[in-house]
C-alpha cells in the first residue's frame, strides 16, 4: 500500500489539533495507552507522535489494519505500537496495562449493547486512576445539540449504525468510571474525560 492509497479522514484532520489540546492536559501523566477503533490509523500517528511520552497501542477490527500499518511504516515514531484485533463482543480485551485509553468517533457507530460493553470493559479493565478520553457527538438529556447532528443521527440509523447516544446513558453505563469533564469542541461535538 501507497501513500497515494492509506486511507484517508477529513474529519480526523479537522479535529486532531483541538483533541491534541486536551489530550496533552489530561494524558501528561499517563504512559500506556489503547486507542480502540484507531480506524484510519491517522490520529495514532498524529498524537503518538505529539505524544512522545505515551506508548500508543492502536486496535481495530482486522479489515483495517492494512491502512493503519500503512500510516505507521510512514511515521518516524518508535511509541505506536501496531494494531491489535478488537471487536467489540468478540474479542477479550487486549493484553497490556493500560492507564489511558482513547478512542474517537466510535460510540455513534457501534450498537447500543457494543457502546455499552466497551464503557464496561473501560471501567473493568483500565488501571486505577486511569484516563478514559472519549470524542465524538453525544446527546444531552435526551436532546441533540444540534439539528446538523439530528440529520447525522437520522444517517446513522438508516445505515444501520447505532446513532448517538446520550451522556446520561453512557454514565448509566460505565460503572467504575466517573466522567469529570464534557470539553466542548467544534462541529458539535465533545470530548469526554473519565477517570477510574
Amino acid at each position: 500500500m501507497t501513500s497515494i492509497d492509506k486511507p484517508f479522514s477529513q474529519s480526523c484532520e479537522n479535529n486532531k489539533q483541538v483533541i491534541l489540546n486536551v489530550l496533552e492536559q489530561v494524558l501528561k501523566d499517563s504512559s500506556n495507552l489503547l486507542e480502540i477503533g484507531s480506524g484510519t490509523g491517522q490520529h495514532a500517528v498524529y498524537f503518538g507522535e505529539q505524544l512522545s511520552h505515551l506508548t500508543w497501542q492502536t486496535s481495530d477490527m482486522k479489515q483495517n489494519h492494512k491502512g493503519i500499518l500503512a500510516w505507521l511504516a510512514e511515521s518516524s515514531a518508535n511509541n505506536i505500537s501496531a494494531p491489535v484485533e478488537f471487536t467489540l463482543g468478540k474479542s477479550d480485551w487486549p493484553q497490556g496495562e493500560f492507564d489511558a485509553v482513547f478512542t474517537a468517533n466510535t460510540t455513534h457507530i457501534m450498537q447500543p449493547s457494543e457502546a455499552k460493553l466497551m464503557m464496561q470493559m473501560v471501567a473493568q479493565n483500565l488501571s486505577d486512576g486511569g484516563i478514559f478520553c472519549q470524542y465524538g457527538p453525544f446527546n444531552i438529556d435526551g436532546q441533540y445539540t444540534s439539528e446538523s447532528n439530528k440529520k447525522f443521527d437520522q444517517h446513522l440509523q438508516a445505515e444501520d449504525c447505532g446513532g448517538i447516544r446520550d451522556i446520561a446513558e453512557l454514565v448509566g453505563w460505565s460503572k467504575g468510571v466517573t466522567l469529570v469533564e464534557k470539553v466542548i469542541m467544534p462541529a458539535n461535538n465533545f470530548l469526554l474525560i473519565w477517570r477510574k
